[in-house]
């Protein structure tokens, strides 16, 4: 049974599901085709991060995620959905393509998750405190688990202190990134209409290893510090098998699945890549966990008592290539 033609309405429930993700430096890496029976996800070549994202990892793992998003929101609306990655040679930035098929009623973990989207915002803060139980971990690796993914729990918080420290010292010192850092940060975010970059308030002063992001000015606390820290908190490490585009995808689509989990059961997230673009990072990381694969991302898990609120975000128009006119609100 072939997909009819979307609605505007659906159309919109689709583009501002998918824009709901998160991204690199909030860039939203993102194109969304739209046609009947298929949605295609195609990833910008611009805007580029030299210094963050040398290789696109994370600009790949964002565009992951959005099709994470346009798949919960396809079976919200009550259609099948097949996601294939990567599904043309030819067409370098097609990152997804997603085949909507007939009526299929969504079940009630799709319908709750896809309500997550709209809470889900990056905690940059130190969390409650509270331990996150076993089972809900469990629950949440589980919802992180796509094929050549494999999400775990961090136990040993020692070797991941020691390392953010040192990545932390590293780009404290790397005058690029420092820059780069500065040209996606909003000052005035009320003058701010662009839709992208991050909000200045949103990333407190001290943060190291909450927020990831290390300015000149943020103060390192020592690995022993950092140790304590992390031991409060509860982390995913998201390891992929090998380390192509089509991993860094992958990598992305689980995480941001994971991350949904945990907003659906009333926990806050954020995710750190940063240190993991540091190749004496990546490789230690490697030998201390005993990987058999490349890490990706760190997911941070907690409660919190307030809620993180939402970055800006681009315009449909920006996202949308078939020149569709979202309805009035």
């Amino acid at each position: 049974m072939d997909s009819p033609d979307w609605t505007p309405a659906e159309t919109e429930v689709l583009v501002r599901s998918m824009m709901r993700a998160p991204s690199v430096h909030n860039t939203q890496p993102w194109l969304l085709d739209v046609a009947p029976g298929e949605l295609s996800v195609r990833e910008r070549a611009e805007p580029a991060l030299p210094h963050h994202d040398p290789d696109g990892r994370d600009r790949a793992a964002s565009c992951g995620a959005a099709v994470a998003n346009l798949e919960l929101a396809v079976r919200t609306l009550g259609r099948t959905a097949e996601v294939a990655f990567l599904p043309d040679d030819g067409q370098a930035e097609l990152v997804a393509r997603v085949a909507v098929g007939g009526a299929e009623a969504p079940s009630v973990e799709e319908l709750r998750r896809y309500g997550a989207i709209a809470r889900r915002a990056s905690h940059r803060a130190p969390f409650e405190g509270l331990v996150v139980p076993e089972p809900v971990v469990r629950e949440i690796v589980a919802a992180g688990g796509a094929a050549g993914v494999e999400a775990r729990p961090v136990r040993e918080v020692a070797a991941v202190a020691r390392l953010l420290h040192f990545a932390a010292r590293s780009f404290q010192q790397d005058g690029g990134y420092q820059r780069e850092l500065s040209l996606w940060t909003i000052r005035d975010e009320r003058a701010h209409h662009h839709g992208v970059g991050l909000p200045a308030s949103r990333v407190p002063a001290g943060s190291v290893p909450w927020a990831g992001l290390v300015r000149r000015a943020t103060e390192i606390p020592l690995p022993a510090e950092l140790e304590r820290r992390l031991a409060a908190e509860t982390l995913l490490l998201f390891v992929t098998a090998d380390d192509a585009r089509s991993d860094h995808v992958r990598a992305g689509y689980a995480m941001e699945r994971a991350w949904l989990a945990a907003v659906d059961v009333g926990l806050a997230a954020a995710v750190l890549t940063q240190p993991l673009h540091l190749e004496p990072v990546r490789s230690a990381l490697c030998e201390d966990l005993g990987l058999t694969g490349f890490p990706q991302a760190l997911l941070r898990i907690g409660y919190t008592a307030e809620a993180d609120p939402a970055a800006p975000r681009r315009a449909v128009e920006e996202v949308l290539r078939q020149g569709f006119s979202p309805s009035a609100h």
